[in-house]
């Protein structure tokens, strides 16, 4: 607790200074020293608080019978506490805050040292990139609710800012103010769930025994309410479909180390509030009702079916996308699907009374969590070099980049395997707690369940194959084959000094696959803790963890074999081809004699064969006319995969809204006395329902 007290007063102390450092800043003329200044001194406060912070969330022993440590402050308001908690599941969520939070300032500074100080206040910008490390890290550790609706609007008024960076572009403008109404919508339920939760309990305070304990008398119904309006107010934050559009907008508007580490920390605490809001409802470990209890199984099946309907819907949007990192954005909307379709097996598992089912779908989701922090947040720092070396992220123009940018291309190229779920790398080990807790499926009592989850087994083996197919598709046209324009031509291989802080999330990926049991033992100690599992169930799941630790261990031992016959094939290969000249050859010609861009495989031609069976949900739309005939002419061909439910559901809700409020204009004349006519006839009314 002091060492993230510690990292806490880093970020209270750095704020002012760099409020103080905006507000001069945009009064004096614009200066190139001061604005290096601001750049190194803002970045590296924040990366000296996430890594005091990480030091902290990574230090101590990971298990589930440890408890919460508690600090307590004075407090100016009449009601709630200053009253911050960490335990297993805040540590957990703390390591991508702070991890990933060093890694993009180091990358965020060294990216924006060659911005024009007449155009941006960079002051500005680090102040709101540690409100927003502020507001994550005091989220993940509030013990009181209004302290985190407080940390929760920081959190989410913070992005507004950092994602408008280049506001001069109107895209950016609208991605921002999207982003901030999908944000303040979500909260609109969160405030009724921690309303009706203090009405409910007469408390504010977020100790699951005690408002477990509140709540037995409540009405199960009543219960079920408020864990619909949890589900609803974290899932916004957390891009759960339908209310992911603000996130494809969002991500490729902000600064790349912005969107890294919004994708890989901040819409976790989506799922962190889902878990956090579920053990108050029913309980703490070892002491929730039994299996009748407050969880009914209804609750599971509705977050499976969620998370299954996000997972299928971003993969399949982002197969459609040619931005390399609306692509990324969309496929964080797949990756937030997978932690739910987890978090939704575990509370079956909880309600059916199976702990192989709860324990495997609570840590593979967590684990998951852990493993998307590292190689979402690398790829997007990627992508942020590709735009600063080629001047574009678009697919269509680029290709050819390995020889260009040798390091970043295989940095991507691992995140791309991670992502993929392809061993020895980290992404493999989430997903098979998540394929392990499906399968177990086949021996659920009743028909429906084992049904239900070997069908949702077999959609998440498509998703993940389908994301093979989509980082198939990105590395392969950004990195591989033959420049497609000028911008992949004439791009150039970043500095060391700017790359060098992604080999840190590179290593994670690395690490979560070579350390497998050392990292499933840190998600099945948190879940065991976090769950709120009854107390026959939490010693059943002992012995499950026990029994599935000896597959990650196997895992673990196969990824340094296969590892290890990797490196020394390539040093037999350097050693035999030492003294010999390799010369370069076309691997397929084809009979075409002089090979170029124009025969590599296109955007559309990797998007149209799967388009022919998931073209209604990915809404292509076709631009120009595809060749025909046996001597085709002239043809174009292009894809655009436009967000429909953005087009047809939100974007007229909030134009009828907006109409609305236009036409309620009319009561606003500017006249004094009409103005007290309309507070006497409110008084009026309200004294007439109050006498009724």
């Amino acid at each position: 607790m002091e060492i993230y007290i510690a990292s806490i007063s880093i970020m209270l102390a750095a704020i002012p200074v760099l409020g103080v450092w905006a507000i001069a800043d945009s009064l004096l003329a614009p200066k190139k020293s001061r604005y290096r200044m601001a750049n190194i001194c803002g970045a590296g406060l924040a990366a000296i608080a996430c890594l005091v912070g990480f030091a902290g969330a990574v230090c101590g022993p990971w298990d589930f019978s440890i408890k919460a440590e508690h600090a307590h402050f004075a407090w100016g308001l009449p009601f709630g506490s200053l009253t911050l908690a960490i335990d297993p599941l805040s540590r957990l969520f703390l390591l991508p805050i702070y991890g990933l939070g060093l890694v993009c300032a180091l990358s965020g500074a060294a990216a924006l040292k060659h911005e024009n100080a007449r155009e941006h206040n960079l002051a500005a910008h680090w102040f709101f990139y540690n409100l927003l490390l502020l507001g994550m890290a005091l989220v993940a550790c509030a013990a009181d609710g209004v302290l985190f609706l407080l940390a929760w609007e920081i959190m989410s008024l913070a992005p507004f800012f950092l994602i408008d960076f280049n506001d001069r572009d109107s895209k950016v403008r609208d991605a921002a103010w999207v982003y901030l109404t999908a944000a303040h919508l979500g909260a609109i339920f969160l405030m009724a769930f921690f309303i009706g939760l203090w009405q409910l309990t007469g408390q504010t305070g977020l100790d699951p025994a005690i408002t477990a304990n509140a709540l037995k008398d409540v009405s199960p119904r009543t219960c079920s309410l408020l864990f619909i309006l949890a589900l609803v107010g974290f899932g916004a934050k957390a891009g759960l479909f339908p209310m992911h559009v603000w996130l494809p907008d969002a991500h490729p508007a902000a600064p790349s180390h912005v969107s890294a580490l919004l994708s890989g920390a901040m819409i976790n605490m989506g799922l962190y509030g889902v878990i956090r809001s579920t053990g108050l409802l029913a309980g703490p470990a070892g002491t929730a009702p039994g299996i009748l209890g407050l969880i009914p199984g209804w609750w599971g099946w509705l977050v499976l079916v969620i998370g299954l309907c996000t997972a299928l819907i971003g993969i399949i949007k982002a197969l459609g996308q040619g931005n390399l990192k609306r692509l990324l954005a969309y496929s964080s909307v797949e990756n937030m699907g997978l932690m739910f379709i987890g978090l939704g097996c575990g509370l079956i598992g909880i309600s059916s009374g199976d702990a192989w089912i709860a324990l495997l779908g609570f840590a593979g989701a967590l684990l998951h969590m852990l493993n998307h922090a590292g190689f979402k947040g690398l790829l997007f720092l990627c992508a942020g070099e590709v735009l600063h070396s080629a001047g574009t992220l678009r697919l269509e123009l680029l290709g050819g980049l390995q020889a260009r940018m040798p390091l970043t291309g295989i940095l991507f190229a691992i995140g791309a395997a991670a992502i993929a779920c392809l061993p020895p790398l980290s992404g493999f080990t989430g997903e098979f707690a998540l394929f392990m807790a499906l399968a177990n499926g086949a021996s659920a009592t009743g028909v429906e369940k084992q049904l239900g989850l070997l069908l949702s087994l077999g959609l998440l083996a498509l998703v993940s194959g389908l994301a093979c197919a989509l980082y198939v598709k990105a590395y392969g046209m950004a990195f591989l084959g033959k420049p497609r324009s000028g911008f992949a031509q004439n791009a150039h291989c970043p500095p060391f000094n700017g790359v060098w802080p992604l080999l840190l999330p590179a290593a994670a990926c690395i690490a979560g696959g070579l350390l497998a049991p050392q990292f499933f033992h840190m998600a099945a100690a948190t879940a065991m803790q976090a769950a709120p599992l009854p107390g026959q169930l939490l010693g059943e799941c002992l012995t499950s963890a026990a029994a599935i630790e000896p597959a990650f261990i196997y895992i673990s031992i196969g990824g340094i074999g296969l590892t290890g016959l990797v490196v020394v094939v390539w040093l037999l290969r350097k050693a035999c081809l030492r003294w010999r000249i390799v010369l370069n050859r076309e691997t397929w010609g084809c009979g075409y004699q002089a090979s170029s861009a124009r025969i590599q495989y296109s955007e559309g031609s990797f998007s149209e064969p799967l388009a022919r069976i998931f073209g209604p949900v990915m809404g292509l739309t076709l631009r120009g006319e595809p060749v025909r005939g046996i001597f085709p002419g002239l043809a174009s061909l292009g894809l655009s995969a436009p967000d429909r439910i953005r087009n047809h559901v939100f974007t007229p809700l909030f134009e009828g809204i907006e109409k609305v409020c236009n036409a309620c204009k009319i009561i606003q004349h500017g006249k004094i006395h009409l103005y007290i006519v309309y507070i006497l006839v409110t008084v009026v009314g309200l004294l007439v329902w109050g006498l009724k």
